[in-house]
């Protein structure tokens, strides 16, 4: 291995923070009204999301620190632990029930949802298998086949759950890695109608998936029940205007956006801090995902490469779903926004995975 560099990507590292901020102060804007209504404190979720971003940073710069072949090295015990942990929460009595989806293994007051791990767990598996088998990713049968079997091992116990969002950001990260890897084209395109097909069947298999895309595609068609969450985030998006109402001066926050600290947090900041200051946070994205394009072409191996563009992958997709969904240019599906939303075992898992960025970036050539 080349020797360390003194000192890690810090473009990514402060634009890191800075998104850590805005969602701080966000979090407490948009759940101030529901947390002083359920919990009679405004800053209940505040207080958690900022204990869990301490969590979080301090992960963050320990895993800075640590070479990341210990990924490597340790990436089957890593996955076999989350499929356990997938199992485990799968279990009646064991497992947590939040919004119809058995998701969340919880002690105390604290609680952890698996499937969030399991794709870190899967981007360092995967990016072991590539780099050692890098030469056999143009064969279907010895390359794509094997490579993509666990990925879905793995979807598939995540749709038990079921978690269609999670489970569609970790294939499409996969899927991206193994792009990047060699894989051809022609491959992609019979599997993308595999995939077309599985996916319409999914839908088909659950009544509220297809009142989701109805929603999606007309929204008014049913504007009390699947089409409500879409149409208050847009009424929460248009008065924003160009530079919004005002730090804390939302609306739609008051009972009417369900739940604005998580999945449409971007809606509240859109209405708060306008065009200019939803225009800001993907600018910000756009540079951390600039930098992390820039670590995976300048590490100094394949597994450190392939590692990189799973964790920028995972990060670019989140990012397109959650704004994609918020906007109503994507049906709903539950996805949080990196950094922003509330959740514990998104932000912690968000920032360990920055912090394995950090560590690569390190070693730039």
């Amino acid at each position: 291995m080349p020797k360390t560099r003194s000192a890690p990507d810090y473009v990514l590292m402060f634009t890191t923070i800075i998104l850590l901020t805005i969602g701080l102060i966000m979090v407490y804007s948009a759940s101030a009204a529901w947390a002083s209504y359920r919990f009679d404190d405004s800053f209940f979720f505040a207080k958690r999301q900022l204990f869990f971003a301490g969590v979080g940073v301090i992960a963050m710069l320990f895993v800075m620190r640590v070479d990341y072949w210990t990924w490597r090295t340790w990436s089957k015990v890593i996955i076999i632990t989350c499929f356990i942990l997938l199992v485990i929460v799968l279990i009646p009595g064991v497992g947590l029930v939040r919004g119809g989806a058995r998701s969340w293994l919880g002690v105390g007051a604290f609680s952890i949802q698996p499937s969030e791990f399991m794709k870190m767990a899967m981007i360092a598996f995967l990016a072991k298998y590539l780099s050692e088998n890098q030469k056999r990713i143009v064969s279907f049968k010895q390359g794509l086949v094997p490579s993509l079997s666990l990925v879905m091992v793995a979807f598939g116990m995540i749709m038990l759950q079921p978690d269609l969002g999670t489970g569609a950001v970790m294939v499409g990260t996969c899927v991206i890695m193994i792009f990047v890897a060699g894989a051809r084209l022609s491959h992609f395109a019979w599997l993308g109608v595999a995939g077309l097909a599985g996916f319409v069947a999914l839908i088909a298999s659950a009544p509220y998936r297809i009142k989701r895309i109805t929603s999606f595609l007309d929204p008014w068609s049913d504007p009390l029940g699947s089409g409500f969450q879409i149409i208050q985030s847009l009424y929460a998006i248009g008065p924003g205007g160009l530079m919004g109402m005002g730090l804390g001066e939302s609306r739609q926050k008051y009972f009417y956006l369900p739940e604005p600290q998580t999945d449409f947090i971007f809606a509240i900041l859109a209405e708060e801090l306008g065009f200019i200051g939803g225009f800001i946070v993907l600018f910000l994205f756009g540079i951390l995902l600039w930098r992390g394009i820039r670590i995976a072409l300048g590490a100094p191996d394949l597994f450190g490469s392939f590692l990189a563009v799973g964790i920028i992958s995972m990060v670019a997709i989140q990012v397109m779903i959650n704004v994609g969904v918020v906007t109503g240019l994507m049906p709903v599906t539950g996805i949080t926004l990196p950094l922003l939303s509330y959740g514990g075992s998104s932000l912690t898992l968000m920032l360990v995975s920055i912090g394995v960025l950090l560590n690569i970036s390190r070693y730039v050539r």
